[in-house]
Parts: C-alpha cells; structure tokens; sequence
C-alpha cells in the first residue's frame, strides 16, 4: 500500500496541487485525469521520488518496487531489441551467470570434502534455489511472449534497437517493465504509441496482473477496458472516485448538481434567516429568537461546491475551398525501405467530403502513405492530387518539430501571413494559451501543450483536405471531443491515422487496413470493423496452414536408366516401395498440418497474459515445434524419396 499524505507542490508563481491526500491499495486501477498542465505526470514523479514535493510526503512498504513507464525517455541503443529486453532479469542473468562460474569451479576440484569445496556447493544451492524462485528456466520465453504482443515480430528480436523508431523504443521499455512485475505500475500515456492490437493486449495484461496500476491516458476506451477507480486533478484538488471514467464523469455531474442543489438550498435558509434577524433585531420580543437566528448561523457547516475547470479550446477549421470530385488518388503505389518493403502496388482514392480512417499495426505503412500523398518522400507508382486541394498536414511528430527556442506566439507569428497575423493572439487563446502564456518558450511545454500549438498552424490558411496522423497523442479528454467535433464540422475532406477507437467511433465512414504491405478497404465505423475484425480472426484460427509444396528437389541426376527390362517381381517390387513412399508422404502431411494447428492455438494461448509465464505450456510449445520439425524432415525425406522412384518407374515403361 502507497500513501500518499497532504502533498503540496509550489512553483513560486502558482500552485499546482494542495495538501493532496489519499492511498494506492494493492490490486487497484487507477486512472488519473485531468486536463493538460493540471500536473497528473508531475504527481507521478512524485511517486516515483524524481520530484521532490513543497511539503507533505510519500510513503511505501520495505523492498516495495514500483515500474515507471515516463512519456518521454533517453533510449540505449547498444543492444538488440532482444537483450535490451532481458535487462528487465539483471538478477537472474546475474544467477545464471554465478551458477556457471560455481558448476566450472567445482567441476575443477576432487577435494570433496573439504570445506572450500562444501561451501562451494552450498553456494550453488543456494544460488539455483533463488534462479528458480524468480522463473529463470522459463524468462526467456515470457520475453518472446511479451515482445510479440506489444507487436514485435520474430524476427525483429536480434534487430538493434537504434534500427527502430521512438515509439517502438518506448515498446521495449514497457516490456521491460512488464516483465520486471513490480508490486505497482506507473503508466505514463501508455498507448501513444501503440496500434489497436497491442492496446487490447496490454488491456489483458494489466486487467488480470496482480499488483496496483495507476496510469495516465486520454484514451476513454482503454482506462474504462483496465480502471476500478478514477481520481481527477482539477485546480489543485483531487477528486477520487471508486469508479470507472465513464462512470466517474456521470457519478462527477451527479455530485455536482446534488452540490449545487444542496446549496441553492442553504443560500436561501441563510438569506430567510438574515432578514428575520435584521428585521426584528432591534425588537425586544423577539431578543431571544434573534440570538438564536443567530448563534445558528455561526454553527452552519457552509457547503461548497467543487470548483470545476471550464477551460476548453475553441477549434473550429476555416470554410473549406472548393475542389474536384477526386482529392486524391492512388495508382500501384509501392514503397521500400532499402531491403524492407512497406507498401506493395495499391491503389486508393478519396473524395470530396469523406472522412477517412488509416489502421493497422505499426511499421505496416500508415504514415508512409500519408508521407507519400504530401509527396514528403519518393516512392514507386502514382499518388496524384486533385484539382484546387490544399492539404493541411498534422504529422505525428509534429509536436516534437517546434523550435524550442521560440515563444508560443513567435511560433505562430513566424509562420503566420496576411490579416491572420492581427488574429494570432486570439487564435492562441481559442487554444488556451493567453496572457503570459503566449510568452512561454516551447521548451517548457508539456506534451499537452505542444500538440495544441501544433495544431494552431492547422488553422492558418483554409484547406480541404486534413490529414491527420496520431493527432490526439497528448490531447486530454475534453479537447480531444472538440477536435472530434471541429472535425465533423469540417466540410473538406479528412484522412486520420489513429489507433484510439473512441476518436474514431462516429468519425469516419470508410476504414483502411493496413496488413501485409496491401490495404483492405472496410465500410462503416471503427467497431463495425473490429467487430468484423475479431470474426475474421477467429476464422483464420480455424483453417488448416497450407502444406509446404516447395520443398522439391528437380533434376534426374539421382536416377540413372536402366540398361533393359527388368523381371515381373522386380517392377512389383518397385511398385510396392512407390506406394510405401506414397502413404509415408501422405502421413507425414497429416501429422504436419495437425501439428501446426496445434502450435497455431498453443500460441494464441501463449498470447493470454495469464497464460504467458506458465512453463507447461511453454515446454509443451517446444515439444510440438520439435514434433513438427523431425515430421517437416520425414516428409521432406519421404517425398524424395518419391520423386526418385516414380521418376525410375517413369524411364522404365519408356524403355519397355
């Protein structure tokens, strides 16, 4: 159990949260909320002890560890993707490594029975008593298991992990995390950087892990799929809730209006209660009810009611320009990235007006396709503009692209042209940036912040075409729903690249899925298509791999002629062997495909968190893997085997 007890942080010129009590009881899930800049990641490096507070004080158990999962973080980019993951069991690397010098030094020595001998043993012992304890004969595949659902592939494990982008660095760190265990998780805008899939996986696992969570996310979706419990930061005062979010914003109106009633209420007894005593204070029939008026309003507890945080942005994008039918259209459009192809010969259109959503895994082309229509980068075939579109470019690192050298208003001033210029500080107050505000330099932003001046340089110049890529990352609840909003407001044509579902959900009418360099067009809403999705899913689980026909070997060198016929009992004989061969083929087929079913669902139980570090099914996955390779070679052999005495059986009947 955490405490933490009447926590007050002040910066000098305000105060950022107040005498803040309250507890982190094992097993709870906590979403914390709250707009931008309200401190939610500052209480977090509290926690964490990386900042100090003005006053008050946190305290946790002995030997209590906690995982901390920041926004932004400094990467070490001298390992592969695999051993950067691994540091996550020092300790048991540390073992196993101890257990080897012990097991070499004591098979070097015959003084059994000494005591430096004794000791060494005892030493040993203890150290495989303590490698078991912590799960070292089976760590290496919790990593294989967890890497996989953050959405690595195989064969991205012996990648270097410098080959891979901030956010599939930031992967590496949560799996780090995760598969440290500690006793609470501190989660920092998890899914920023997650695509769909990867989300719900990391929902699984913190639904069903046996410590305390406490994160940070504006995704409603995911903090309602993991929370129990909701506390909210609002000008300096927290407000905390044994509730999910959408459960906490009803139980928040609810309170609020029975406050408010309750004080309307107390408002007009204290008023009656203040003529009566004006009215007859100056009577002497009536002293002793005027003191009593009296003494009654010194006692009454005066309700309050919770102050609530109006601030919101006010987004609303400039009228859009007329343009053609067609804005954008694409022909056998491919990309590669050296060896590595993202995107293979698609074609795609978008028309004037449609919203349009861009899904999929991470690294499957999302981006890359939107780089492309911007014409940011080269590729191969035809991504062709239609006439008068002007496109507004949101990228995913825009945040990360500000001078941070600049002000707020330099920023926009700079890129500002034309009568907008007089409107700058307007445009930043619509985006809650005023008063001294405008003046802050961009390095001190929060990540919050920055994503909102970003996307003041949207509204610049009118466009017809947005596209939008990751464009809530950062953004809190509230100014997510008015950009959602703004959005459906807008009258051109919108293409978003996003994996947050309640975003999406109303938003766009056509989906494009990216999977296998290829895009898959889907009609509908966001949860008609992941409800088609998990169908086609389940479907796929169902079908038999197809068998491996390639493993032929052509060519007649094996087989030579023979010089004459052969006896009756000679061709029986081969007769015989060929449909031996065949049945051997045959079978060895039918132990393949059932053998690669059988991997196929130990594998999509290997994905349930629960199921992910329990060394049954991991010995089991390797027997079958085994089974299947000594089957792969039987057949490959088999079907040699085969081909050369059909191949015999052919020249000879040619000969006779």
């Amino acid at each position: 159990m955490v405490s933490v007890n009447q926590l007050t942080l002040d910066f000098g010129t305000f105060l950022l949260f107040e005498e803040v009590s309250f507890l982190i009881n094992p097993r709870d899930r906590i979403g914390l909320v709250g707009k931008n800049g309200a401190g939610k990641t500052t209480l977090l490096k509290v926690i964490t002890g990386l900042q100090e507070p003005t006053s008050g004080e946190v305290t946790m158990p002995k030997d209590f560890t906690v995982g901390y999962l920041p926004q932004v973080m400094k990467h070490d980019d001298r390992f592969s993707v695999f051993e950067e993951t691994e540091q996550a069991f020092a300790e048991i690397k540390h073992l196993e490594h101890k257990i080897e010098q012990l097991t070499e030094a004591i098979n070097h020595r015959e003084d059994y029975h000494s005591q430096e001998y004794l000791s060494l043993i005892d030493q040993l012992t203890e150290a495989n008593e303590r490698f078991n304890m912590f799960g070292g004969h089976d760590y290496r595949s919790r990593i294989e298991v967890t890497l996989k659902g953050l959405g690595f592939k195989p064969s991205d494990f012996e990648r270097a992990t410098s080959e891979f982008s901030g956010g599939w660095r930031m992967r590496i760190e949560l799996a780090k995390i995760l598969l440290r265990k500690p006793d609470l998780f501190l989660l920092d805008e998890p899914t920023n950087h997650l695509d769909i899939e990867s989300i719900t996986w990391l929902e699984d696992f913190l639904k069903s892990y046996s410590g305390a969570v406490v994160l940070i996310s504006h995704d409603k979706a995911f903090l309602d799929n993991v929370t129990n419990r909701t506390i909210e930061i609002s000008l300096g005062r927290i407000y905390d809730y044994k509730a999910s979010y959408s459960q906490f914003v009803a139980l928040r109106h609810e309170r609020r209006e029975q406050q408010l009633a309750a004080y309307r209420n107390q408002q007009k007894k204290i008023e009656d209660t203040e003529q009566f005593i004006e009215r007859f204070r100056y009577k002497a029939t009536k002293a002793v009810q005027v003191q009593s008026r009296i003494k009654q309003l010194e006692k009454m507890e005066r309700i309050e009611v919770d102050e609530f945080d109006n601030s919101k942005l006010n987004i609303k994008f400039p009228p859009a320009p007329h343009s053609g039918k067609v804005v954008v259209r694409g022909k056998h459009v491919s990309k590669s990235y050296g060896d590595l192809k993202v995107l293979d010969d698609i074609d795609f259109n978008i028309e004037r007006g449609e919203k349009v959503a861009f899904v999929g895994k991470n690294g499957e082309g999302k981006t890359t396709l939107a780089r492309i229509i911007m014409q940011e980068i080269r590729y191969e075939g035809e991504a062709q503009i239609g006439h008068q579109v002007k496109i507004g470019y949101f990228a995913q690192n825009q945040a990360e692209r500000l001078d941070e050298n600049l002000t707020v208003f330099e920023t926009v001033d700079k890129v500002a042209v034309g009568d907008i210029r007089t409107k700058v500080r307007d445009l930043l107050g619509a985006f809650l940036f005023s008063g001294e505000e405008v003046d802050k330099k961009v390095s001190v932003l929060s990540g919050g912040e920055r994503t909102r001046l970003a996307m003041v340089m949207l509204l610049l110049e009118p466009v017809n075409l947005l596209i939008l890529d990751e464009p809530t990352n950062h953004l809190d609840m509230r100014s997510k729903d008015i950009l959602k909003q703004a959005i459906n407001d807008f009258e051109g044509a919108v293409l978003v690249v996003s994996h947050d579902r309640e975003f999406l959900d109303g938003l766009t009418d056509r989906i494009f899925e990216f999977s296998n360099k290829k895009i898959k067009e889907h009609l509908g809403g966001i949860y008609d298509f992941l409800k088609k999705k998990k169908m086609e899913n389940l479907r796929e689980l169902e079908k038999t791999p197809p068998k491996d026909n390639k493993k032929q070997t052509g060519g007649n060198s094996a087989v030579n002629a023979p010089s004459g016929k052969i006896s009756f009992a000679e061709r029986k004989e081969l007769n015989k062997s060929i449909k031996k061969a065949e049945n051997m083929v045959s079978t060895s087929e039918e132990d393949i495909a059932r053998l690669e079913k059988e991997l196929e669902g130990l594998s999509a139980v290997m994905e349930n968190p629960e199921k992910a570090s329990d060394p049954a099914v991991f010995e089991m996955y390797q027997k079958i893997q085994k089974n299947l390779e000594e089957r792969m070679q039987q057949w490959e052999e088999a079907h040699l085997e085969l081909e050369e005495l059909q191949q015999k059986r052919m020249v000879l009947d040619e000969g006779i």
